[in-house]
């Protein structure tokens, strides 16, 4: 998929080849462009009690604690005006602190945590901020190449205030060794938007001695937009 000037290098183009399996799944012709305003003006309209009490909490869905570095993630997500986006649904995946998604088709050599299934939602409030607690996940192996490890990272999916803002991606922490390694990440062209997906520790986020605390604001759309995961 090609974008303009504004956006060039943000996104990754849906075939990188040392992102293999984009080879196989990644369309292969030019994307056609449709004059509609649907996307524009309109979005999902999503009941408040869709999210359930421990959706914001990751780490109390289980009967006890779950293993592994307590964490406090929060931000702001803001619209290509730097507007914040009220009230819009987010949702967040991870794997558990030893590296494995509560998930049949993750079956590599890493315990499960009976108490950490790794899914939350929320949505954000009129100043565009959310918030929720986890663990820190564990990086993992992943089959694409020689020695292949993803960087540790948290999965948000953000269905904005219109379609045309819909956004998947990935958070990762600072400072990770595997992000030179990581094709996923590296598929970003621009190193500025490659940072914007690294959030910030935060001591002020931080809780006390119970929880570290982490900062990720998301820009949807636009010359600063935060970049797609592919």
């Amino acid at each position: 998929m090609k974008f303009d000037a504004i956006t060039a290098g943000v996104y990754p183009d849906l075939i990188y080849p040392p992102y293999k399996s984009t080879v196989k799944r990644g369309p292969t012709q030019a994307p056609l462009r449709i004059n509609a305003q649907t996307p524009v003006t309109e979005n999902l309209n999503v009941a408040p009690t869709l999210i359930l009490p421990n959706d914001i909490d990751l780490t109390a869905q289980g009967d006890s604690a779950p293993l592994g570095e307590k964490i406090v993630v929060t931000g702001r997500v803001f619209d290509e005006d730097g507007k914040p986006v009220r009230n819009s649904l987010l949702e967040v995946w991870q794997c558990n602190a030893a590296g494995r998604y509560w998930h049949k088709k993750d079956q590599h050599d890493a315990p499960l945590d009976p108490n950490f299934y790794g899914f939350g939602k929320m949505f954000t409030d009129n100043e565009g901020r959310y918030r929720f607690v986890s663990i820190k996940p564990g990086p993992y192996p992943w089959g694409n190449h020689h020695k292949a490890w993803r960087p540790a990272h948290i999965h948000f999916s953000l269905f904005g205030n219109v379609y045309a803002q819909r956004l998947v991606t990935q958070m990762y922490f600072p400072s990770d060794p595997l992000f030179d390694y990581d094709p996923i990440f590296q598929s970003i062209p621009d190193e500025a938007a490659r940072q914007r997906l690294i959030s910030r520790f935060s001591i002020d986020e931080t809780v006390d001695d119970k929880m570290l605390g982490y900062e990720f604001d998301i820009v949807l759309r636009g010359r600063h937009a935060t970049p797609m995961g592919i």
